[in-house]
């Protein structure tokens, strides 16, 4: 005699629907990840200039050729190895090597960059990437010059470089106020003075000088700038600058990407490695 099973396969069908709802709904229960972060990129990763097409964009390139200006480029862990004689032969008389970011990453191509440079007749310096979220200006500014950074006086050596722009991990002025930030930027300054003899060069873009420091005009006087605008003109400089001494002018130019103009003949470019 034939057994009737249609309850016991009822009860399968109930008990699968009950299980497909259980896991519908941990799935509703789970945060999803943002786009935005998935987007941040890791820490340690950021250079000069990452920000600087999303927020100001593109707008040509300087008229090439001009013998009152000599060019340079800027590098980072992005390069890796970098080939100096092809930017030597091509006309690169000086460059600036990323070292440092926070107090967390050193750069591990900056030995063959930074001496690689030097090797080949440039004058060259060391950037440190600021996060000013993370730890105060006067820590990451010692930690700039024990992993690099420092300077000595042997006509080839650029005084040391703050990159302050955009935070490519969060919001664009680190969470800190207008007031905070320009603190922030003078604790860096001074104790890096006071380490090195020397004021550093300070990189930034003037749309997130103003955004982040209100303009302030008070390091003009003795910090050298370098202005990100990838454009066929500097523009409109941050307060306080009547000139430029960089200026850096696309990140997508020949050998390396990120291509520079120092504001003055190669003498000019030996006069501030002088001091």
């Amino acid at each position: 005699m034939p057994v009737h099973r249609s309850g016991s396969a009822r009860g399968r069908r109930l008990t699968l629907t009950g299980i497909l709802l259980a896991a519908f709904s941990l799935l509703l229960t789970v945060p999803a990840q943002s786009s935005s972060a998935a987007d941040t990129p890791p820490r340690g990763s950021a250079h000069m200039g990452m920000g600087v097409v999303e927020h100001d964009g593109q707008h040509g390139t300087p008229v090439p050729g001009d013998a009152t200006q000599t060019e340079g480029v800027d590098v980072s862990s992005h390069q890796g190895n970098v080939a100096w004689s092809t930017l030597w032969n091509s006309g690169v008389k000086w460059a600036y090597v990323k070292a440092t970011e926070g107090t967390y990453y050193t750069n591990p191509y900056f030995a063959q960059q930074y001496n690689g440079s030097y090797n080949v007749g440039m004058i060259r310096g060391a950037y440190h990437f600021a996060t000013p979220d993370t730890t105060s200006g006067a820590t990451q500014a010692n930690y700039f010059v024990d992993h690099g950074g420092g300077w000595s006086r042997d006509g080839k050596t650029l005084p040391g470089a703050l990159d302050i722009e955009w935070n490519p991990y969060g919001a664009a002025c680190y969470g800190k106020t207008q007031s905070q930030m320009v603190s922030w930027i003078r604790d860096f300054l001074n104790t890096y003075k006071a380490r090195t003899g020397r004021d550093a060069v300070i990189y930034t873009a003037t749309s997130w000088w103003t955004q982040c420091t209100g303009n302030y005009s008070g390091f003009a006087a003795y910090n050298p700038l370098w202005i990100a605008r990838y454009a066929s003109t500097v523009g409109t400089l941050p307060a306080g600058w009547s000139y430029y001494t960089m200026w850096q002018y696309t990140s997508s130019g020949p050998t390396v990407g990120d291509h520079n103009r120092f504001n003055g003949a190669l003498d000019r470019v030996q006069a501030l490695a002088n001091g």
